[in-house]
């Protein structure tokens, strides 16, 4: 049954979030609304406030509730591009280590014994962190192609240190992170005129092409690892 808390109290959480529509405030039309509020509360006291939105960030992160985007955007609204991006890869962490350590001490086996048998996509990523965790982890954090939370179960299925696991996302949400929140700088200006940002911005060749290539890099350097010291053991 201790083995199980950490997976009862995420449920609970989630079934929490869901049950009082917490997500329909996760909307441009709410903080247009809310706006005066928001930064009401955030000129009066600063670092109770971010400490509250590093906390959101975390929780949503932990019930991997639909709108992360959104809440990146919105911590660069109301602090600005770089405390808000500071803040967004804080509770992004913090909520992905939680995950990951939800799985490794409730679902481990269980989920490791399925992805082992049906393959696809979770096997593949598995296979990949267990080769080089850090490079890989990164690899996949910088390229924002897998989904997170695939990313989270993956590293904790694949017995990944922790250490490598929580460095390689810190580091590698850090480039989309500081995009979606120079974004969100902006959205008040958008907002005032009755319009949104452009979300897919992150795909234009111009900021993609600069996220694979870091991606790339840093496989590159994992591979290289791993034949180095294969080459190694070998002679």
């Amino acid at each position: 049954m201790k083995r199980f808390l950490p997976l009862i109290l995420l449920i609970a959480a989630v079934i929490a979030v869901f049950a009082s529509g917490a997500g329909r405030y996760l909307s441009f039309e709410s903080l247009r609304a809310n706006e005066a509020l928001l930064r009401g509360l955030v000129t009066d006291n600063l670092a109770l406030s971010l400490l509250v939105f590093i906390l959101v960030y975390a929780a949503a992160t932990a019930v991997s509730i639909p709108g992360a985007v959104f809440l990146t955007l919105a911590g660069g609204f109301l602090f600005g591009t770089w405390i808000g991006g500071s803040a967004t890869v804080v509770g992004a962490t913090i909520g992905a280590i939680l995950v990951f350590l939800v799985v490794r001490t409730s679902l481990g086996a269980v989920l490791r014994a399925r992805a082992e048998r049906s393959g696809g996509a979770l096997k593949s990523a598995m296979d990949g962190i267990s080769a080089g965790a850090f490079g890989y982890i990164l690899t996949l954090r910088l390229i924002p192609l897998a989904p997170f939370w695939l990313v989270n179960v993956a590293s904790a299925l694949a017995h990944a240190p922790l250490r490598s696991y929580a460095l390689a996302t810190l580091i590698g949400i850090i480039p989309a992170t500081f995009i979606y929140s120079s974004i969100g700088a902006g959205v008040g200006q958008l907002l005032a005129r009755g319009e949104e940002p452009n979300l897919r911005v992150i795909f234009e060749p111009y900021v993609f092409g600069p996220l694979i290539a870091l991606g790339l890099m840093s496989l590159g350097v994992t591979i290289y690892q791993r034949v180095r010291a294969r080459r190694g053991a070998a002679s």
